[in-house]
């Protein structure tokens, strides 16, 4: 597997763990930084396309307010940021975390 595709999966599950951790809702700018605090240094427009992506997916919500993106988690995204359901292109946690 390449090594972008490895950053991708653990980037996307690190916004469905964070959505989860922020009971459940937050903007891009605040995915934004929450993916810094994990070492995942992304332009704003790299974090949109993942969050469009997760939102094919049916992981996520979007709703747009003028410029910022809103995400809500789905009870589907929490499943797979708890481990108890597998999306290919998401990383898996660890069993226990």
């Amino acid at each position: 597997m390449a090594y972008q595709d490895l950053l991708n999966q653990d980037q996307r599950l690190v916004i469905l763990r964070s959505l989860t951790d922020v009971n459940g809702t937050a903007n891009d700018s605040i995915i934004n930084k929450m993916l810094d605090a994990y070492g995942h240094r992304l332009s704003r427009d790299q974090v949109k396309t993942h969050l469009y992506w997760l939102s094919e997916q049916g992981l996520i919500d979007i709703e747009s307010v003028l410029s910022t993106d809103v995400a809500t988690i789905t009870s589907r995204g929490v499943d797979v940021a708890q481990g108890r359901a597998r999306v290919p292109g998401i990383g898996q946690p660890r069993p226990g975390v």
